[in-house]
């Protein structure tokens, strides 16, 4: 049967030192929350594409008292990597003991408008990263991105990366392979057909929904989490809570073999995120 009882956390390539600190600290959260219990007042999505900094905003909102996290490796709340049945989380939220219940939601970008609906009052982070550093971490740590691109071009959509995927999306993804494309490319188009769901979902518009550039939470770790917290009412933040995220690479260097028609896409793309920062002032 599945151990339902201890949560499990994201990769996390910190040192064995880090690791077990940050170990000793989930566990005496947890037991002070259910000592002392609350109800949930506020549901969170971390949402974006894989190799996005999820994993940075799941470390710095797991760092506050008032959170329960489920990472995608958690088996109460996933099954290889996506999300159970909607009733299963239900009953997650229920047990819950601390005010604010977070879950990754990587596999469910098409669901995201649908989660908050139905997980009222609700709040989603979605993490953006530059098309060519996602795509230069992606295909170093996974594979078959072309395989999947020529399934969800000829109409092939029965596992999570075509679920809501629009006829425009899947119309483009077609005009666009070629079988010589390489596994940059392939996740290149990922990384597209991923990301503009935000859109498709009129996630722009809504103001419960904040995006979260990788490169502003690395590069200005303070700033970025300091605002993450206020938009989610979280009290407690605190410069140990920024210091958690560490410089990480930021090349903006296009990996090669990529089609100038991919390259411009993904551009497209970025540039309606980037929008969005300047609205708002960033």
């Amino acid at each position: 049967m599945m151990d339902v009882s201890q949560p499990t956390t994201g990769h996390d390539a910190r040192s064995l030192t880090t690791r077990i600190r940050r170990g000793v600290w989930r566990t005496g959260k947890s037991l002070r929350q259910h000592l002392l219990p609350h109800p949930v007042a506020q549901h969170v999505f971390v949402a974006g594409m894989q190799r996005s900094g999820t994993n940075l905003l799941m470390d710095v909102l797991d760092a506050n008292v008032g959170t329960q996290v489920f990472h995608e490796t958690d088996p109460r709340a996933f099954e290889r990597y996506e999300m159970r049945d909607l009733a299963v989380i239900q009953q997650l939220v229920q047990a819950c003991p601390a005010p604010v219940f977070v879950i990754k939601a990587l596999c469910e970008l098409d669901r995201i408008k649908v989660l908050m609906e139905t997980f009222s009052p609700a709040k989603t982070l979605w993490a953006v990263r530059d098309w060519r550093d996602s795509v230069s971490s992606a295909i170093k740590s996974f594979s078959g991105f072309v395989l999947q691109w020529h399934r969800l071009a000829n109409g092939y959509a029965n596992d999570w990366r075509g679920r809501g995927m629009s006829l425009a999306t899947r119309e483009l993804l077609a005009g666009l392979y070629h079988a010589d494309a390489s596994e940059a490319e392939g996740a290149a188009v990922m990384w597209f057909y991923r990301n503009v769901l935000f859109f498709e979902q009129q996630l722009a518009a809504n103001e419960n929904v904040l995006v979260v550039f990788y490169e502003d939470l690395v590069q200005h770790p303070m700033r970025e989490v300091a605002a993450v917290y206020e938009f989610l009412g979280l009290q407690g933040f605190n410069g140990g809570i920024a210091r958690r995220i560490h410089a990480r690479s930021v090349k903006h260097r296009s990996p090669p073999d990529i089609s100038p028609a991919v390259v411009a896409l993904c551009d497209e793309l970025l540039e309606r995120f980037v929008a969005l920062r300047q609205r708002a002032g960033q």
